[in-house]
């Protein structure tokens, strides 16, 4: 089967679809307009379907045999103006596609097409997610309470990025750890208010908040191995009124991201160590909220060798680019990988003579819609590989 020209037969569809949800971007769990396309274009295609996470969709294509294989797409856009001038930039004010989930949802759309029209030849079966809020909270870990993954069972699952840092026409791919895992935090440092010429009477939250943002970073510097990474982000600091007056309380916030889960575990433990050492030293008191957030992201060495593999059958070696560093970045789909065996993979979008060379999460993020058909075709090689593995 050639799934490429396949694909290539529905590319005005592609991207029509793409700049459909490219004009009109919803955040997470919104995806109210986005989910009503998607759903319409199930049912024309007799493609069964649950809705699930609130604005999220699960659809299921029924081939032969019961082993099935999974891929996700995110919908979701981000709070930022569309500064492009094109015929196809946002229109709801203060909304943006700038990560490219419009062109994942697209892609997912067209791989439904093509594997809905081939499914009595497939040995098994592909279920569809359509995850709300990747940017937000992440609608997968919901889909998966929801019972996504089961009846039928769900033995692998399959998801793709879009990359401008990749040329359109490559794609790329990492070994084992892709993404960091994330804890966001938030702490409030209790003090004693006073004049700020009698700083004798107070117990300052100011000079305890600075020992503590100094302090935190020993952990990454001094109790990690320097080739294993991690970061410790402060994001913000709030805390006083006036010049001349010491607050009573000061409020932190930022995010840990480390690669391991070990190190997530012993960060998080050594965090709080430093910051109530540090407050109950200085006379203060404090109150420290770590939350779980994303997971860490692997690739499944097997499923890393079957893209590897499979990729080739559509592109020359030179277009499949072997990434060496995983991405700092948190990614939802770790949520999926987490619990299946699952392979994450890069789309390249990038083409620096139409000037599509602009960063994502920003105001003139775009893609070369060239590539939409590749990931159609990607996606549908790599379903029909895997059904058809022992």
């Amino acid at each position: 089967m050639n799934f490429y020209s396949e694909a290539l037969k529905i590319k005005d569809r592609l991207i029509h679809w793409r700049r459909e949800f490219h004009m009109y971007p919803e955040l997470g769990y919104e995806e109210k307009r986005t989910s009503a396309i998607i759903k319409k274009k199930l049912e024309e295609n007799g493609i069964e379907y649950v809705e699930t996470a609130h604005t999220g969709i699960c659809a299921l294509i029924k081939g032969n045999g019961d082993k099935t294989v999974g891929i996700r797409a995110d919908m979701d856009a981000l709070p930022l103006m569309d500064n492009k001038n094109c015929n196809y930039a946002s229109k709801v004010e203060g909304k943006m596609h700038a990560c490219g989930h419009d062109a994942h949802t697209a892609i997912l759309m067209g791989a439904a097409l093509v594997l809905n029209n081939f499914k009595h030849s497939l040995n098994g079966n592909v279920k569809l997610f359509f995850e709300p809020a990747e940017e937000t909270t992440g609608g997968a870990k919901i889909m998966i309470e929801e019972g996504v993954l089961e009846n039928p069972h769900v033995d692998a699952i399959i998801g793709l990025h879009v990359d401008e840092n990749i040329p359109c026409g490559k794609v790329g791919i990492k070994r084992g750890v892709v993404n960091a895992a994330s804890n966001p935090f938030t702490i409030k440092i209790l003090g004693k208010g006073a004049h700020g010429a009698r700083p004798q009477d107070s117990v300052d939250p100011i000079y305890i908040a600075s020992s503590i943002v100094m302090n935190l970073q020993s952990i990454i510097s001094r109790e990690l191995s320097p080739v294993e990474p991690a970061v410790i982000t402060i994001g913000t600091i709030h805390g006083g009124t006036a010049q001349n007056i010491i607050p009573e309380e000061v409020t932190i916030s930022g995010i840990i991201r480390t690669m391991k889960a070990e190190h997530r575990e012993y960060v998080v433990k050594r965090f709080k160590d430093i910051i109530e050492g540090i407050t109950d030293s200085l006379r203060g008191k404090c109150i420290v909220q770590v939350d779980e957030s994303y997971p860490c992201l692997y690739n499944d060495e097997s499923m890393y060798n079957l893209f590897i593999n499979t990729s080739l059958k559509l592109l020359k070696e030179e277009k499949v680019i072997e990434l060496l560093n995983p991405s700092m970045g948190v990614e939802s789909f770790a949520y999926f990988s987490n619990e299946r065996p699952s392979v994450f993979y890069y789309l390249g979008v990038r083409n620096e003579e139409k000037g599509i060379t602009n960063p994502a999460h920003s105001s003139l993020f775009d893609i070369d819609e060239d590539s939409l058909s590749l990931g159609v075709a990607l996606h549908c090689q790599l379903v029909q590989s895997y059904l058809d593995t022992e």
